[in-house]
């Protein structure tokens, strides 16, 4: 199942944490603080779990939202880079 994951987290190093558990799950950066991959209901279990402990007693907001399949195709993105000058 596809999940986007978003976070906000003021502490660079909870957040940095909070960051490679996202890529250790194998899901993909986004945004600077936004994941998006395939993960098994067990694994946003875990992946949330992980990010608890990491992030300890520190200020966040971590939210996962599981995409469904039809969503995920009709996502629209626009990505471009700068044209050198």
């Amino acid at each position: 199942m596809q999940v986007l994951l978003i976070y906000d987290i003021p502490d660079d190093r909870a957040r940095q944490k909070v960051s490679d558990a996202c890529l250790d799950y194998g899901l993909q950066r986004v945004q600077y603080s936004a994941f998006v991959g395939d993960l098994s209901r067990t694994h946003q279990r875990e992946l949330f779990s992980v990010i608890q402990d990491r992030i300890g007693r520190r200020a966040a907001n971590v939210q996962l939202f599981p995409l469904p399949e039809q969503s995920w195709v009709q996502r629209r993105v626009l990505q471009q880079q700068e044209e050198d000058a």
